[in-house]
C-alpha cells in the first residue's frame, strides 16, 4: 500500500491525524526522526482516537534509513514550490509522498535528494502559506488512492 512520510514532524496533533488517516486507507506512515513530540503524547493519542492499533506506524532515525526501506519505491515530496500538480501523477501502490514539517515544509537537502522522483504541489490560492500538514497528507493519499481503486475500501 502507499507510504506518508513525515520529515521530522513537529505537531502532535497533525501527526496524531495521520495514524487515523493511516489506519482507514492502509497506508504506511514513516516518521523521521527528531519528532518534535513524545509519541505517548495526548494529543498525539486525542488526534489519533483509538485507530492507533489499526495503523502500520514506523519510526526512523533519519531520512536514509526510512527511503533504504522502501527500496525501489517512487518518492514524491509534496512541496508549496514545486510546479507539478499532485493530481498530474498516476500514482502507483508502493509510492512514497513525502512531507516536511509543519513550519517550514521540506529542505532544500531533502527536495534535492536523488531518491525524489519528482517534487509535487496542492493548488491553493495566491498568498496562502500552505495547508496544514494532515489534511495535505489526507488530499493526497485520497488522490493516490483513488486512482489505485479504493483496494479493500467501502
Amino acid at each position: 500500500m502507499l507510504r506518508i512520510v513525515f520529515f521530522e514532524p513537529r505537531i502532535a496533533g497533525n501527526t496524531g491525524s495521520a495514524i487515523r488517516l493511516s489506519a482507514v486507507t492502509g497506508a504506511e506512515l514513516h516518521l523521521v526522526e527528531p519528532l518534535g513530540f513524545d509519541l505517548s503524547e495526548p494529543k498525539l493519542r486525542r488526534a489519533g482516537l483509538d485507530y492507533h492499533d489499526l495503523a502500520h506506524v514506523v519510526v526512523h532515525p533519519n531520512l536514509s534509513a526510512a527511503l533504504a526501506a522502501m527500496p525501489g519505491s517512487r518518492v514524491f515530496a509534496f512541496t508549496t514550490q514545486a510546479r507539478t500538480r499532485f493530481t498530474d501523477i498516476e500514482y502507483r501502490g508502493d509510492d512514497v509522498l513525502l512531507f516536511g514539517p509543519e513550519p517550514t515544509g521540506l529542505p532544500p537537502e531533502v527536495l534535492e535528494d536523488p531518491r525524489v522522483t519528482t517534487q509535487l504541489r496542492i493548488p491553493m490560492l495566491a498568498g496562502r502559506r500552505s495547508l496544514n500538514l494532515s489534511n495535505s497528507a489526507a488530499i493526497a493519499t485520497y488522490e493516490a488512492w483513488r486512482q489505485l481503486g479504493f483496494g479493500d475500501g467501502l
